[in-house]
């Protein structure tokens, strides 16, 4: 007799994780449903106060974020060569620069006083500490007041802030 009790045992215990498992599933089906009812009564509900007509809400999207126009970039042709003492030795220094604008017009109003400009680069480069400049920050510091000294000429030359960078393409130190 044990032996024919054995088999039923294992089918009942077979059919009770088979009832686990529809539960599961069914519990799974039920709350995708309710987050997808939540999900399209929050969209409906929102989509209800947008405005009706789509051009006029790209329109006053335009017309609120200014365009930012494309970047020009001059270069300043021959590259910076200064020379300056440090601790009783010639130190030279090699500067490749770049102006970037984002106005043709301005820049070119400012290449009329390139040669106030140049010099001011070279009076600004020359007057430079080595042990700074040997740091990455000493570097940024230095292209930082390039830009200022260039901003400033534009603005009390051609009356509009020209040049939005000053841009280092190459700097070798000796």
């Amino acid at each position: 007799m044990a032996k024919k009790n054995a088999p039923q045992d294992s089918a009942s215990a077979e059919a009770k994780p088979a009832g686990k498992l529809k539960l599961i599933i069914l519990i799974v089906v039920a709350l995708l449903l309710a987050v997808g009812l939540s999900i399209g009564g929050t969209w409906f509900l929102l989509s209800k106060d947008a405005p009706k007509d789509a051009s006029a809400a790209e329109a006053s999207a335009e017309s609120a974020a200014p365009v930012k126009q494309a970047a020009i970039y001059e270069e300043l042709a021959p590259a910076f060569v200064v020379n300056f003492n440090h601790n009783g030795r010639a130190r030279y220094m090699q500067v490749s620069v770049a102006l970037m604008a984002r106005d043709q017009v301005a820049l070119d109003a400012l290449k009329v006083h390139m040669p106030v400009l140049r010099n001011r680069l070279v009076m600004l480069f020359s007057g430079q500490d080595f042990e700074a400049l040997v740091t990455p920050v000493g570097k940024e510091m230095l292209r930082q007041q390039a830009t200022a000294s260039v901003q400033e000429l534009a603005q009390k030359e051609t009356g509009q802030l020209a040049v939005e960078q000053v841009l280092f393409t190459n700097l070798v130190l000796q």
